[in-house]
């Protein structure tokens, strides 16, 4: 459980007035004031040379779903359809995990569920709260999935995110078993592991959130952040998000996680009950995360050391498997046959 730790409730001007659109219009502002600036100036810190994170205020969310079906419309089409039959794996080390035929779930993560609310009734202080949680991926600072992924596919991008190359993923899920809230879901019988062993390596393909990094990458926000009809989501530069977190959780009384989580987060919620209780409260399970403290993954001296030694062989992998694909996608290219003005009639 995190508790506030703003040492006032002062509203300095770097945390006032912080609005979900206005984070990224200052980020295009701090761009173009960036290249105009002098020396000097430019050595200074800006916020668009910044991780961005999101700041959930769980006091807003009213649970309508909007955010979820935004994700899922923008996301649903990214799965291809599976082969039938899937291949088994020999020996059988893991079982085929096929959510084709069950797209609509949406009270859980899966390969088509990126995000999901996870609801709880909650006794705090003598009264009985609803709390409603957007849960997905946190986008950790220091994230054990991108370290320790043996293929090199799952990566932090330079504005925060953590995303994963369905393109190279071979679906052996290390990133899922080091992830402390098992966030990555498994989708078998698609993607590069077909083309290799189906039977013997890989077993699909791993998805999860990576922030809309197409629309982040042209300055927009992510589709939950736009579709929030109650602007229950922020984004922007992470020490202005992490300020207007302490600053509301020190005003209010709130409680704070995704600060500390994992050696910290992209994401921070705000919490109008201590988050030990949520916890306590919500339904957890596979895809279905909870918010208990989870300490730093990648803090051990075993990960570290088994980090470093994987990093080369992790890249090396990866850009064999994109020449890998690459390579595939121009034979199929080959492979089709090109129109002419005879085939139109």
């Amino acid at each position: 459980m995190k508790t506030n730790t703003a040492p006032s409730a002062t509203r300095t001007p770097a945390a006032a007035g912080l609005t979900r659109r206005g984070f990224l219009r200052g980020l295009a502002l701090a761009g173009a004031t960036a290249a105009a600036a002098p020396a000097a100036v430019l050595a200074a810190p800006s916020p668009a040379a910044e991780p961005l994170a999101t700041l959930l205020d769980l006091s807003r969310c009213i649970g309508c779903g909007a955010c979820v079906e935004a994700c899922r419309e923008k996301n649903l089409s990214r799965v291809p359809e599976p082969v039938s039959p899937i291949p088994r794996m020999y020996p059988a080390r893991s079982k085929p995990e096929d959510w084709s035929g069950k797209k609509h779930v949406d009270d859980r993560l899966t390969p088509y569920t990126r995000l999901f609310i996870q609801s709880a009734e909650v006794e705090y202080q003598g009264s009985r709260l609803t709390v409603h949680a957007p849960r997905r991926c946190l986008h950790c600072e220091n994230p054990p999935c991108a370290k320790l992924c043996p293929f090199g596919s799952a990566r932090r991008e330079t504005n925060g995110a953590v995303r994963i190359d369905e393109a190279t993923c071979l679906g052996g899920a290390k990133c899922r078993t080091v992830c402390p809230w098992e966030i990555p879901q498994r989708q078998s019988g698609v993607g590069l592991y077909l083309d290799l062993m189906p039977g013997l390596a890989g077993n699909g393909v791993m998805y999860k959130c990576d922030r809309c990094q197409d629309l982040v990458a042209a300055g927009k926000e992510p589709a939950c952040i736009t579709a929030c009809p109650n602007e229950a989501q922020r984004i922007g530069p992470r020490s202005l998000i992490v300020a207007e977190a302490r600053r509301l959780a020190a005003e209010r009384g709130h409680f704070l996680y995704g600060l500390e989580e994992n050696g910290g987060t992209n994401t921070i919620y705000l919490s109008p009950v201590p988050f030990d209780l949520l916890d306590a409260a919500v339904a957890k399970g596979p895809g279905r995360p909870g918010f208990a403290p989870a300490p730093e993954v990648m803090k051990a001296e075993a990960n570290l050391a088994g980090a470093l030694l994987a990093a080369p062989l992790a890249g090396l992998a990866a850009g064999l498997l994109k020449v890998r694909s690459r390579l595939g996608k121009a034979l199929d290219a080959q492979k089709t046959p090109a129109h002419t003005e005879d085939d139109h009639g």
